[in-house]
């Protein structure tokens, strides 16, 4: 694997700032990621390289768009993008949340291997795990149509929580099936390092009075 100035180098492209341990940290992720997924096929993206960009990268791109100290990761498959964004954030409480045993532990693994105290790795099922309180930033990576996300994540957000949805290209009848109560606050292009593909991500919230009528 490469050493971590092409990931630093990439970062600061999206204005995320990396001290190099913190790019160390991230770099034995992958190493984790690689030598896992040989077994249980946590990924299809499957050579280091193409993992720093679709996962590492892809993930850092939300960074500057979450608000609040209580962060879940709705869907975070093998930990993208919750773990590369508790390395840049340790200030910040990570709740990583997946249906799938064998990628939450994998997650949990992670968390025990690199020392990410800001991390719970959590087995559940979106829609049906209700936290204590309310998180400040919901994020999820590509892991549902936007009505079935907002429904599935409504459990876990009150009024002042922003909901982060990261999409490649952009389906207007998604966006035209927006469940009542939500409101589109911004619709904005990311360019990540490296990943020829189109990506955007939409920051959401509820409205604070329901629509009339």
């Amino acid at each position: 694997m490469s050493g971590p100035q092409p990931l630093i180098e990439g970062a600061a492209r999206l204005g995320v700032v990396l001290e190099a341990g913190q790019a160390a940290t991230m770099l034995r992720l992958l190493e984790e990621l690689v030598r896992w997924n040989r077994s249980y096929n946590l990924t299809a993206v499957t050579t280091p390289a193409e993992m720093l960009t679709h996962h590492l990268l892809d993930s850092l791109s939300v960074s500057g768009h979450l608000v609040g100290s209580r962060i879940a990761d709705v869907g975070t498959g093998a930990g993208f993008p919750g773990l590369p964004l508790a390395v840049v954030h340790p200030q910040r409480y990570f709740t990583l949340i997946d249906s799938n045993g064998k990628k939450v532990r994998f997650v949990a693994h992670v968390v025990r291997t690199l020392g990410l105290p800001n991390v719970e790795a959590l087995q559940a099922r979106a829609g049906e795990w209700q936290p204590s309180a309310p998180f400040d930033t919901v994020v999820a990576r590509a892991f549902a149509p936007l009505p079935v996300l907002l429904r599935q994540v409504a459990a876990l957000c009150g009024p002042e929580t922003r909901v982060l949805a990261m999409k490649g290209r952009r389906d207007s009848a998604e966006r035209a099936a927006l469940p009542a109560g939500w409101q589109i606050e911004a619709d904005l292009d990311i360019e990540v390092p490296g990943l020829d593909a189109e990506r955007h991500i939409l920051v959401l919230r509820r409205l604070l009075r329901p629509p009339s009528g």
